[in-house]
C-alpha cells in the first residue's frame, strides 16, 4: 500500500553535483551572513531559555509556555514534557508557512504532532520563530531572506535544549513540515550535533527552487526580496549542496499528491543522500496531499516514533 524508496545509485554527473560544496564569490559581503560557512562560524545559545507557565497537564505529558533568547530576540513557543523522571531525548517541531500576523502558538497545527511525540517519550520543543505570535521581531526584514532567521532561531534553540536538566545529552532531533522541513535541513548541515530529522512534505534544500515556487503558485508575484541576491552566491546559501556534510539520518514523508510541495522534490533529495551513502529513507503515500490524514497519518507517525527511537538513544 505504501512504497519504500531505497537507495538509487546516480550518474556520476548528479554526485558530482552533490559532494562539491558551494564557494562564496567575491563582492557578495552584503549576504554573507545568508551563507551556509557563515552560519558555522556563529555562535548559539546566548541568554536563556525560561518557562513562563503552564498551558495543559494531560495523563502523559505537561505543556509549557517558553521563550528564549535568539540574536537578542524573545521568541517564544511550546515545551511537551513527558511524565516521569527522564532524562529524555529531545525532539523540536517546526512548523510550516502561517501567516505571522494570525500565528498563535496555542492553536499551530502542528501541535498534534508535537503532542503524538511527547506521548511517545520525547521531550519535544516548538518555536514560533521571530515575528509570530508573541515573538519579538520581523520575519520580513533581510535577515529573514529565505528563512534564515528563522533557521537561526532553531539553532539558538537547539543550544538551550541541550542544557535543558532532562535532556538526554547527545540526543538531538528535528521533526519539520513543509517550510518547517527547509529550515530543519539548513540547521541539520549547519550544526553536526543533530542526530535525526524527519522531513514532512518538506520544501527544497535548493533556493532556486523555493524562491520560483514560492512567486509562482503560493503569492502569484514577479519579484521576491530574494532576487536582489547574487544568483551565483544562491548555492552557498542553499543547504542542498553541503548534503556531503550531513550527519543526521533523514527520513522523508511525502504525499504523492501535494498541490503545495512536489514529490519529487524529495524523492531528488533521497536520491542525492543515498548516493553519497547517507542513512535516508523515503515513504511515499498515494493519492495523499500536503498533510496526511487519517491511516496515513497513524501510519507516519508509527514510522516517525519508530525512526527517532532508533537514532535518539
Amino acid at each position: 500500500m505504501f512504497r519504500l524508496i531505497l537507495s538509487v545509485v546516480l550518474a556520476s554527473a548528479v554526485l558530482g553535483t552533490a559532494t562539491t560544496r558551494a564557494q562564496q564569490p567575491v563582492g557578495s559581503a552584503p549576504y554573507e551572513s545568508l551563507t551556509i560557512e557563515h552560519l558555522r562560524r556563529r555562535s548559539y545559545g546566548a541568554g536563556e531559555l525560561k518557562v513562563e507557565r503552564t498551558l495543559q497537564v494531560t495523563n502523559a505529558f505537561t505543556r509549557s509556555l517558553i521563550s528564549f533568547t535568539s540574536d537578542g530576540l524573545t521568541v517564544y513557543g511550546f515545551m511537551n514534557t513527558p511524565k516521569g523522571a527522564g532524562p529524555f531525548p529531545v525532539v523540536l517541531v517546526l512548523h510550516g508557512y502561517v501567516n505571522p500576523r494570525t500565528y498563535r502558538t496555542h492553536t499551530t497545527y502542528t501541535r498534534r504532532y508535537a503532542d503524538a511525540l511527547a506521548r511517545a517519550g520525547f521531550l519535544v520543543l516548538h518555536p514560533d520563530y521571530r515575528g509570530h505570535g508573541r515573538s519579538e521581531g520581523d520575519g520580513e526584514d533581510a535577515a529573514n531572506l529565505f528563512r534564515t532567521g528563522y533557521a537561526i532561531d532553531v539553532l539558538n534553540l537547539i543550544e538551550h535544549a541541550v542544557r535543558l536538566p532532562n535532556a538526554a545529552p547527545g540526543a538531538i532531533g528535528l521533526f519539520g513540515h513543509s517550510m518547517g522541513g527547509g529550515i530543519a535541513l539548513r540547521a541539520a548541515v549547519v550544526n553536526p550535533s543533530v542526530e535525526a530529522i524527519v522531513l514532512y512534505g518538506s520544501m527544497s534544500g535548493d533556493e532556486r527552487l523555493n524562491v520560483d515556487r514560492i512567486k509562482r503558485v503560493f503569492r502569484g508575484v514577479a519579484y521576491m526580496p530574494e532576487d536582489d541576491v547574487p544568483l551565483d552566491l544562491w548555492d552557498a546559501i542553499s543547504p542542498v549542496h553541503y548534503a556531503a556534510d550531513l550527519h543526521a539520518a533523514v527520513e522523508l514523508h511525502h504525499g504523492t499528491r501535494d498541490p503545495q510541495v512536489p514529490v519529487n522534490w524529495s524523492r531528488d533529495l533521497h536520491a542525492r543522500l543515498s548516493a553519497l551513502g547517507k542513512a535516508a529513507t523515503l515513504y511515499e503515500y498515494p493519492d495523499a496531499g500536503h498533510s496526511l490524514r487519517g491511516h496515513d497519518y497513524t501510519m507516519m507517525m508509527e514510522r516517525v516514533t519508530r525512526f527517532f527511537s532508533a537514532h535518539l538513544r
